[in-house]
């Protein structure tokens, strides 16, 4: 069982964010995607093992604090923790109290995986799962449950959203990670997304936004060149409308690779994704999901399309 003892810098840094915490009246940070996040920071008020501590100390059922340690939710001077351990009177505790969860590993991944050799893998991600470990859950991930069914180390070379579905590429080896990251740098992969859009206006064409350089969403573009704000574009083209529906299936080629890029150019032309309420579509999923499906990737002779349909 591990003993760790409390970092100096630490403790200073959670004390200053203590204080601030305490003068805003609120230890639950709420930000503008919805989500809510409950992040508490302790000093470990004496010697011990962590589980006794949280649950005598601060309340914590046995229960929660099994959940939290299962999916990562808890840090120790910083460092994630997957076993429980002894501390010492004044270690640094981070707590993840409120972590996102996703769905559980039910999917039929021998019929997800499109391609695999010894090099990657190709698989169709469902909608509402994210690509990779959260700092507040590293258990319900694609990357966790797809190397786990392959019994083997996989590395992720791209993303798509955790409403998005579609095909990404894994790595099996750290040799063909810089390969695979030298074609997307170089612009030697091709994308292919399809969405189903509100309204009837998207048009074939080219379309060009700038995009402004901060992490927060939804992203904000204007069609105008701003300073230091990043060029997206996009081709859109053979668009289909359902009249009736009031809705528009189009494919997407994304020219440049931005966050949240389709979602917001779309939204910027008056034409939200299906589903995508951040970006100011009606809600039509009762869970994280939305219209856009990375449809078909080709990079050096290969050349994956999904066959399925939403």
């Amino acid at each position: 069982m591990a003993f760790i003892a409390p970092l100096e810098h630490n403790r200073h840094a959670v004390l200053s964010q203590q204080k601030v915490m305490q003068s805003n009246n609120r230890e639950t940070n709420h930000y503008n995607n919805g989500f809510e996040y409950g992040v508490k920071h302790i000093l470990s008020p004496k010697s011990g093992l962590l589980n006794e501590i949280l649950i005598s100390e601060f309340s914590f059922s046995a229960e929660s604090f099994d959940e939290l340690l299962k999916l990562g939710s808890l840090y120790l001077e910083g460092q994630r923790l997957h076993e429980n351990c002894l501390i010492v009177e004044g270690a640094y505790i981070r707590i993840h109290s409120k972590p996102r969860r996703f769905p559980t590993n039910d999917y039929n991944w021998s019929e997800r995986i499109l391609f695999q050799d010894e090099n990657f893998v190709v698989v169709n991600k469902p909608a509402g799962l994210p690509m990779h470990a959260s700092v507040d859950n590293c258990l319900e991930n694609l990357h966790k449950y797809l190397s786990a069914y392959l019994q083997t180390e996989l590395f992720v070379t791209h993303r798509l959203d955790v409403p998005t579905s579609g095909l990404v590429v894994l790595a099996k080896n750290r040799e063909f990670l810089p390969l695979f990251n030298h074609l997307l740098a170089q612009r030697g992969v091709r994308k292919i997304y399809r969405a189903r859009a509100e309204g009837l206006k998207l048009k074939d064409g080219l379309y060009t936004h700038y995009m402004e350089p901060s992490p927060r969403a939804p992203k904000k573009v204007s069609e105008e060149p701003q300073p230091h704000w990043q060029e997206c574009k996009l081709r859109l083209f053979d668009i289909q409308d359902h009249v009736l529906l009031n809705e528009q299936e189009v494919h997407v080629e994304l020219l440049t690779g931005r966050t949240h890029q389709i979602r917001a150019q779309l939204s910027a032309l008056g034409a939200p994704i299906c589903g995508d309420i951040l970006y100011g579509a009606q809600k039509k999923y009762d869970f994280e999901k939305i219209d856009l499906e990375a449809h078909s990737l080709q990079f050096l002779d290969f050349n994956f399309t999904v066959t399925k349909h939403w």
